[in-house]
């Protein structure tokens, strides 16, 4: 019955092929669970309340993907607008986190009604080939950068040097290189399952060694979601000074909603013959679902998971992935001391081999043409080197019809181009920097 719904035969898979998948996607994105409300407490959301929101949360949005969607994909709360959120929105401009929380309402609110109308999947559509390859690179390249930051190989640098390399003597670090090199063993060696396995061996190999302590319980009751729950202020979200915070909220929401799902889905192999993502409106529908459920549950903006890769990677070809990816977070309201026990060093090397191998579309870019390649390029290195995705994204954005336009080529922009051009335009003009 579960085969048949999913369509196992015709998507090449099987049970345990997307349980193994499911669970490789949960633990190498199962930090969310407590680096979320880690930053958003500076915002002055308390932990506990704001935990079981991103589990639930994340939990609501990928189990949807799964049933409705039918897609490999994960949704959780992001980062990058959480610290937004948290740094730039109440500490540096003073509004309340619940004023907050109403503009990702608004931004979740219009993210619906543009995904029932297919203006999301007519401006999805717009975007060319290139680009397209570069969000897939640009996310390769951004999991790998986080990958060896979590890992300890590269670490913050000074002035004039921005990152180094780290103790490579440090037995964390150690152990981070020793996963890095079993995954990919493995990988080579074609062993299915070769993430998952290395994420397991090198957390047991840090419990043996003492690196990183065991839970000191298995099991905990849920947190009340009573101080967050129904919180959000959406009167003073539409004030007339909120609204450059607004904007900046939805552009950045939207691009990376609308980047990382066809990123994700181009290095899976699920777009079509035109370079389009079939019935995008159901995975779009999912995340614009999740973004108001967050915002009323008490956390922020909902999505697709750069980390469903490592999923897709191991095997993941259909919904039921990101069923037991849901599950997986469901039973963390419980057993949340048991999964956040995954140190970073275990699975940050299963991000840089995902994103390795996200960078191999990079040959599929066109070198030759340069009002193609330098939009794409932008695309890549942003994301990374901002750290943020839907910087790199909306950079794309921008200069695409600046460099065809000067190309002689401005025919190749279609109209949807020109309304992200637009977009991205004004985020820009009026981000709070």
């Amino acid at each position: 019955m579960i085969a048949r719904f999913f369509e196992f035969e015709k998507l090449n898979t099987n049970l345990k092929q997307e349980i193994i998948a499911g669970l490789t996607t949960f633990l190498t994105m199962g930090y969310i669970i407590i680096v979320n409300p880690k930053i958003l407490e500076a915002a002055g959301i308390p932990f506990g309340p704001s935990m079981a929101a991103t589990i639930l949360s994340a939990f609501f949005g990928t189990f949807l993907m799964g049933v409705y969607a039918k897609r490999p994909f994960a949704i959780a709360p992001y980062m990058g607008e959480n610290t937004f959120i948290a740094y730039t929105v109440v500490k540096v401009l003073g509004y309340s986190w619940q004023t907050a929380l109403g503009a990702i309402f608004i931004s979740g609110v219009l993210f619906t009604l543009l995904t029932l109308f297919k203006i999301r999947s007519w401006l999805a559509n717009a975007i060319p080939e290139s680009l397209k390859i570069a969000f897939a690179v640009g996310i390769g390249l951004f999991l790998a950068f986080i990958g060896l930051n979590e890992t300890g190989i590269v670490k913050l640098g000074v002035e004039g040097a921005p990152v180094h390399i780290g103790n490579l003597s440090s037995v964390p670090v150690l152990l981070g290189i020793t996963g890095f090199i079993l995954i990919a063993v493995l990988m080579i060696r074609q062993v299915n399952g070769a993430v998952l396995i290395g994420i397991l061996t090198i957390t047991f190999l840090g419990f043996l060694l003492g690196v990183s302590p065991l839970p000191e319980k298995w099991i905990d009751s849920p947190p009340s979601l009573e101080p967050v729950f129904l919180q959000l202020d959406i009167a003073g979200a539409v004030s007339w000074g909120f609204i450059a915070v607004i904007l900046t909220v939805f552009v950045l929401d939207f691009v990376d909603t609308m980047g990382t799902l066809i990123g994700v889905s181009y290095n899976a192999g699920l777009l079509d013959e035109n370079g389009n993502l079939p019935e995008i409106e159901k995975p779009m529908l999912c995340d614009a679902l999740a973004t108001v459920v967050a915002a009323l549950l008490g956390t922020t903006t909902a999505g697709v998971f750069l980390e469903s890769v490592s999923g897709i990677k191991s095997g993941g070809r259909s919904g039921f992935t990101a069923i037991v990816v849901s599950i997986l977070f469901l039973s963390a309201l419980f057993f949340a001391p048991l999964f956040v026990a995954v140190p970073t060093y275990a699975y940050g090397p299963a991000l840089i081999i995902v994103g390795l191998l996200m960078m191999s579309s990079v040959t599929k870019l066109n070198f030759s043409d340069l009002s193609d390649l330098v939009p794409a390029f932008s695309i890549i290195v942003l994301m990374s080197f901002t750290y943020n995705p839907g910087i790199g994204m909306t950079s794309g954005f921008v200069l695409y019809p600046i460099t065809k336009f000067f190309a002689g080529k401005v025919r190749e922009v279609k109209s949807g181009m020109w309304v992200l051009f637009f977009f991205s335009v004004l985020f820009y003009v009026f981000y709070p920097y």
